[in-house]
């Protein structure tokens, strides 16, 4: 019988397709031709029907979509412990804005995105969305080592270390769009800071400028009770019915955090399509509050996972943050069943890619999509014995390293190194940095 040619078969002992069917498939292999997925199937069957130029196998891998990082700050690796134990006002007042005024260029945000990019390819992420400054720095390094990137270019009202205050926001950010059109591993979104850093006239010109471009919107919203509070005061109203009075609230608009929502809020997100990015792990270390994962779903919200910047957080492990995620919303309800771990691993990739309005091409192992593909392998005693590589990654998620991952079927990282980046020229440019930050602490 003739074989179909294909460019790479990858085996692994497990295969977590993520649709169109969330479950473990056992001994299975997949077959990628530029750049796209062809084939998935038990391994023996893959073997008969395709030739590859070139096969690798895992015999205890696991192997998974490529992980989204639905909410970043990826040069904030570099401030990682500098404000620890501070309510979020006092952390940003005191100890961030500062450090950010005194110290971010293009430099600061290369070496950190540089080191950030490092981190999140050794923990099984392939895309990941950003807000910060130097959008174009943060593009170039993500290119450089094979990442997708999300980013969305930060819009304040006044001036900033990247802009002049809200026109250069958008000269310098749709300008970056246009720079990007065509690129296959870079994408631009509008990144208003939050509605009370941007004026309403502004946030209306964005959704303007979102819904002619087909663009998204990436906004913090909801991020404590405080903020809702202020909203209240000033409107009469939450944020997320401000929103939703200048269309805002649609498809295209990525909530990160919402840890404060009232039942007619959630109904107006799941009415209108919006997504909500949740940050459970810098949530908590902020004593911003809790996303409420169960109500949102039950009323049909996308729901994604975030890690925010490594100063909030300390990590940018995705696996961690769904980890979270699921214990707050199974201790919220008062229900084990809920956030089971298939539906968290759906939500750290299919849920990004939803979001980010890839859903189409990225999330899930299925023939047609590109192959951005991860496998995870036992690299500790607490990895076994595996018998549900679903908990195994969700809850022992730490216990487990990345063999391999590909991005749209380009190697990226090879024997759990990344490929294509100089992590010794990177670390000489952390330590750079990292005096810096010492010098004006």
């Amino acid at each position: 019988m003739q074989r179909f040619a294909c460019d790479l078969i990858i085996d692994a002992a497990w295969v977590l397709p993520i649709a169109p069917e969330n479950r473990a498939l056992s001994a299975h292999s997949v077959c990628v031709t530029d750049g796209r997925i062809v084939a998935l199937g038990p391994t023996p069957d893959v073997h008969g029907a395709w030739e590859a130029r070139h096969r690798v196998s895992f015999e205890d891998g696991i192997l998974t979509p490529g992980l989204v990082n639905a909410h970043t700050h990826a040069a904030m690796t570099l401030l990682r412990g500098v404000g620890e134990d501070l309510p979020l006002e006092r952390w940003l007042r005191d100890c961030i804005w500062p450090l950010e005024n005194a110290l971010v260029n293009e430099d600061f945000v290369a070496a950190g995105t540089e080191l950030a990019v490092a981190e999140m390819l050794r923990r099984g992420i392939t895309t990941f969305t950003d807000m910060y400054f130097f959008p174009e720095t943060t593009a170039r390094v993500a290119r450089a080592a094979g990442m997708r990137a999300v980013l969305a270019f930060p819009v304040f009202e006044g001036s900033t270390a990247w802009s002049r205050g809200v026109e250069d926001c958008f000269h310098l950010g749709l300008a970056l769009h246009d720079a990007c059109r065509g690129d296959p591993l870079v994408e631009v979104a509008f990144g208003p800071h939050a509605p009370y850093s941007v004026s309403m006239s502004t946030l209306e010109k964005i959704n303007m400028y979102a819904q002619e471009l087909g663009l998204g919107v990436h906004i913090h919203l909801h991020e404590t009770a405080h903020e809702v509070a202020e909203a209240r005061r000033l409107h009469g109203r939450s944020w997320v019915h401000v929103l939703g009075d200048i269309g805002l609230i649609s498809p295209q608009l990525q909530a990160v955090h919402m840890t404060q929502l009232e039942d007619d809020e959630i109904r107006l997100l799941a009415n209108h399509g919006a997504s909500v990015i949740h940050c459970p792990n810098a949530n908590m270390k902020l004593a911003d509050g809790t996303c409420p994962l169960t109500r949102l779903v039950a009323n049909g919200v996308n729901v994604a996972i975030g890690t925010d910047g490594a100063a909030a957080n300390n990590s940018l492990d995705v696996l961690a943050d769904a980890r979270t995620a699921a214990l707050l919303a199974k201790l919220q309800a008062g229900d084990p069943t809920v956030a089971a771990a298939p539906d968290m691993l759906a939500r750290a990739t299919l849920g990004g890619a939803r979001a980010l309005g890839r859903e189409a091409q990225l999330g899930s192992v299925e023939p047609g999509k590109l192959a951005d593909l991860v496998v995870f392998v036992p690299d500790s005693p607490a990895a076994l014995p595996l018998y549900d590589p679903f908990a195994a990654l969700l809850h022992t998620g730490s216990a487990f390293s990345v063999a391999a991952s590909w991005v749209a079927g380009t190697q990226v990282v090879h024997a759990g190194q990344p490929r294509l980046l100089d992590e010794t020229a990177m670390h000489a440019h952390v330590r750079e940095q990292a005096q810096r930050v010492r010098a004006h602490r």
